[in-house]
């Protein structure tokens, strides 16, 4: 068989798409970062009645050039976040407010085979966005966040990706120093709230961009 790799994870990929579908997401599958901003902007934001927009913390999203296309859109009206100009205070405020926008994007720590999504967060407005407020959600997420199931997605998340992200963040937490979770009470910490979202409520209000390609922690 020729590019096995290849074949191995568009069968994984497509396999997660049918289980996502059955919990009520609306799914697609893009080969590459570039092509997964060109479905977000024709396939999905295209077809949505969106004026206001913001995001949560992704490198997954920044990685697909989307970041860049929504921030300088005139004709939206865009909340941002991460405005470095903004006050501690200011962020936090921008951040409830943008629990009522038309679209918020992001991404997710992983994914397991059977569908569910699996987040851990630091302030909590991203996986409250996800679960409620934003009239619709996108999320982009890289093949690399794919699961076996509930507890290896949780392993990953806890050992890997908040490790990895609390480095990114320059926190100021033990596991910057030795690499793994010491399960801290360091303000810095970023690992306070847990979500599991196992089905959509609203069927296809939140939108997925499976893509073939790692991404993001």
């Amino acid at each position: 068989m020729k590019n096995p790799i290849d074949n191995y994870w568009k069968l994984k990929l497509e396999a997660v798409k049918e289980n996502l579908e059955k919990n009520r997401f609306n799914v697609f599958i893009a080969p590459d970062a570039k092509t997964a901003k060109d479905i977000a902007l024709k396939d999905i934001i295209s077809k949505l009645d969106i004026k206001t927009v913001s995001w949560g913390g992704s490198m997954s999203f920044v990685a697909t050039g989307l970041f860049h296309e929504l921030k300088d859109n005139p004709d939206l009206e865009v909340l941002n976040t991460f405005n470095q100009k903004l006050t501690p205070e200011q962020m936090l405020e921008l951040r409830r407010q943008s629990l009522m926008v038309d679209l918020f994007v992001t991404g997710t720590n992983a994914v397991t085979q059977d569908g569910q999504l699996v987040n851990l967060d630091m302030v909590g407005n991203r996986v409250a966005a996800i679960m409620w407020g934003p009239k619709n959600v996108l999320l982009i997420i890289g093949r690399n966040k794919i699961c076996e199931d509930l507890e290896e997605a949780m392993l990953r998340i806890k050992n890997y990706a908040a490790v990895v992200n609390t480095m990114n963040l320059d926190k100021k937490t033990p596991c910057v120093k030795t690499g793994t979770c010491q399960d801290c009470s360091s303000p810095d910490r970023i690992c306070n709230y847990w979500t599991i979202t196992e089905k959509s409520f609203i069927k296809e209000r939140i939108n997925i961009i499976l893509v073939n390609e790692d991404l993001g922690f």
